[in-house]
């Protein structure tokens, strides 16, 4: 049995609309989960060595529930591209790069390095439709010690005849990852249709018969874009709406996560979907100022009791760091709020239970610094000024704008202690 006890500021969510805040407290960590979190180290702890973080916050290690791991060469490129601009002028091209297996394994242990460096520990993660790219990710996850779900990214239409795949075979690739890959406790696969109209019916009715087989939950886009969810309409003429596409077609049978990226566009089919599959939308502040066209209205989901998670949609999005991303969600909140003024915006402590919480919920036992839960966590350096010290709670605010890697002194895996460095060289090879 393996004991360790951290003294630092905590900073973790009472809920979602408050922080708890335990200044100079205690965390016990017990083989990996967390024991004990209290403002006094109890009796049974005292002989027990204490590594000591002095003013240092210690706070729930980020969820990313979006992001597409092939495009991370191309973060910050494009960006003034809309949509289909932007994936037919760059990504599709980039993507197909990945039939080169050494060019996936530098991409891919780079991007590792990067997750670990930026404090993101759980992950949900868009690939390409090459079976030895997407087993090369999986295998470097799987080693570094991150949490993630990962398959087969589907596509059969709508993308350039350099770039798409056949339909049977999608299916065949993505039922072999699948029987290949699901022994894993961290990494897991999971169904990739890259969106509707990139998916023929036939694909999604095979991926459907998969979810049922094998218990596996879907990850893609949905509604991105109002010119996205027209084009979904008008390819599947026979359903309401783009998530009852994904419905009646079977791929919310599995008990997998079933997890919906940008949801800007929500109409009631789709938020009854989401709530009666227990579905999770994911906010990506910095795509939809990026290359998106709209503002998901995250406040009034939650308000109808829709889960919210964020992700840094990187290369959408242009940099993996969460705290950003919380950051970001905080700000285009208030624009909305100001063009739209029934619209309610959201709070630091709202951002920071999306990308802690309801990120982590997927996984087992993570997101908080809380009794009975994975010690997965990151120590970040007080950033508030000598001359005007406030409250804990500033100094989080503080990291999520101005942070970055370079203010996480500490980061924990299941209570291991871990260096981004030694981990990315012992996987690229």
């Amino acid at each position: 049995m393996s004991i360790n006890v951290y003294k630092g500021n905590i900073i973790t969510s009472k809920s979602y609309d408050e922080l708890k805040v335990i200044p100079n407290g205690y965390v016990v960590v017990k083989d990996g989960f967390i024991e004990e979190v209290s403002e006094s180290l109890d009796e049974r702890y005292v002989k027990e060595i204490v590594t000591d973080f002095g003013d240092r916050l210690i706070i729930p290690a980020f969820s990313d529930l979006h992001m597409h791991a092939p495009q991370y060469t191309q973060r910050g490129i494009g960006m003034d591209c809309l949509l289909f601009d932007w994936l037919n002028n760059y990504t599709f091209p980039q993507e197909a790069n990945f039939k080169d297996n050494s060019y996936a394994k530098s991409v891919y242990a780079k991007l590792i390095r990067d997750f670990l460096r930026n404090g993101s520990f759980q992950l949900a993660l868009f690939t390409t439709i090459h079976y030895d790219a997407c087993d090369i990710l999986y295998r470097m996850l799987e080693e570094s010690g991150l949490y993630a779900y990962t398959g087969i990214t589907n596509m059969d239409r709508n993308s350039t005849d350099y770039y798409m795949d056949d339909t049977d075979e999608s299916l065949r690739k993505t039922e072999e990852f699948i029987i290949n890959h699901r022994n894993s406790e961290r990494v897991k696969p999971i169904l990739i249709p890259r969106f509707a109209p990139t998916c023929t019916k036939k694909l999604m009715l095979g991926l459907g018969e998969l979810a049922k087989k094998y218990d596996l939950g879907v990850h893609t886009h949905l509604v991105e874009s109002k010119a996205e969810a027209a084009w979904a309409k008008e390819l599947y003429p026979e359903y309401a709406s783009d998530g009852e596409i994904y419905e009646k077609c079977g791929l919310l049978q599995g008990h997998g996560p079933k997890i919906f990226a940008h949801v800007i566009f929500p109409s009631e089919t789709e938020e009854r979907i989401l709530k009666e599959y227990d579905g999770i939308s994911v906010h990506c502040p910095d795509s939809t100022s990026n290359v998106t066209a709209g503002i998901m209205p995250a406040s009034t989901m939650h308000e109808k009791g829709l889960k919210i998670a964020l992700g840094s949609d990187v290369g959408g999005g242009h940099f993996l760091g969460m705290n950003h991303q919380i950051a970001r969600t905080v700000q285009i909140s208030k624009m909305k709020e100001f063009y739209e003024e029934s619209y309610k915006r959201i709070k630091l402590a709202n951002a920071f239970y999306m990308a802690t919480v309801t990120g982590g919920s997927i996984f087992d036992r993570i997101g908080k610094i809380e009794k009975g839960y994975r010690f997965n966590a990151l120590v970040v350096e007080n950033m508030l000024d000598e001359e005007y010290k406030t409250s804990l709670e500033d100094a989080l605010e503080r990291f999520s704008y101005i942070g970055d890697d370079r203010n996480i002194t500490d980061r924990y895996i299941d209570g291991i202690r871990i260096d981004p460095e030694e981990v990315y060289e012992r996987i690229k090879g």
